[in-house]
């Protein structure tokens, strides 16, 4: 897999995880186009980390990940560690997402990407997690990965819905505080 300066990326063998496609990621950061520079990047379900990565590559002061898999924060590591420059820093807590979460309360993050497994049930604890921990920047928005065509809107206190996007088979949507 290859990200923003055409940097070759580590990924899993086999279906372990399902890393986000080119097209959905060059969407997305064409999306928060400006925003990404010195930003704090919360990266959920991290897979092999090519979000958290790119964000990197495009001046995020700080990424930080959360995925359950060993095998998975081991090729994370690898793979921010081959993109952070001397002025940027990044974590990679492994465990399970609901519990780990609650070790960055209070922490504030401008952008947040969220790709679970698309049947998995994490969706609406993990984003209603996220405004009880404190951990979205009033300005900052958080983008949900997810299947177009099984997809629910979740309704969140302290969150709302900015924007929905769909690429095929994939879609993003797009949370931020309510105002």
């Amino acid at each position: 897999m290859r990200i923003y300066g055409n940097r070759q990326l580590k990924t899993l063998p086999g279906q372990l995880t399902r890393p986000t496609s080119g097209r959905v990621r060059e969407a997305l950061f064409n999306i928060w186009q400006g925003k990404i520079i010195d930003c704090r990047w919360l990266d959920l379900c991290a897979g092999s980390g090519s979000m958290g990565a790119e964000a990197l590559c495009r001046g995020a002061k700080e990424v930080v990940g959360i995925e359950q898999s060993a095998q998975a924060c081991s090729i994370v590591k690898q793979n921010w560690q081959q993109v952070t420059n001397s002025e940027q820093t990044f974590r990679v807590i492994r465990g399970d997402i609901l519990v780990r979460l609650k070790s960055l309360e209070g922490e504030k993050f401008d952008r947040i990407y969220f790709d679970p497994p698309y049947k998995s049930q994490l969706y609406q604890p993990v984003l209603e997690a996220i405004p009880t921990l404190n951990l979205l920047d009033e300005e900052g928005e958080i983008a949900l990965e997810h299947d177009p065509k099984s997809w629910k809107a979740i309704e969140i206190p302290g969150l709302e819905i900015c924007r929905e996007k769909v690429y095929g088979n994939t879609a993003l949507t797009f949370y931020r505080v309510k105002r």
